[in-house]
């Protein structure tokens, strides 16, 4: 599957925050979705390389939009920490996400599973 964007997800409770770039990093948008609408957006939407900021929940997450066809990968939050711009929120962390994932030399988690 060719997969032309990447999609860092800072998830939340209740609300998730989605920076949404090309593959060469060139913002396509930013979405701030609720936890259902989360995965309406991510099923409609075409197959896409998914990072999400290592957590409790995102490993359901990972297996879940792994399920959807998308490319997940996890990353612990200690690399994140460093490519945050400004104040720490939702929006900047989505944002450093995304970056972070670029680095050649990132280290990913591996999701776990039910098993």
């Amino acid at each position: 599957m060719d997969k032309n964007m990447m999609i860092g997800v800072d998830l939340a409770k209740n609300i998730f925050q989605l920076h949404i770039t090309t593959m060469t990093g060139a913002l396509l948008s930013k979405k701030k979705l609720s936890r259902d609408r989360f995965k309406e957006y991510m099923k409609a939407n075409e197959p896409a390389l998914v990072f999400l900021e290592a957590c409790g929940s995102a490993h359901y997450w990972a297996e879940t939009l792994g399920e959807m066809g998308h490319d997940v990968k996890l990353i612990a939050p200690q690399y994140v920490k460093p490519f945050i711009k400004s104040q720490k929120n939702d929006v900047v962390d989505a944002e450093a996400i995304v970056v972070a994932a670029q680095r050649p030399e990132m280290c990913f988690v591996a999701a776990k599973t039910k098993e």
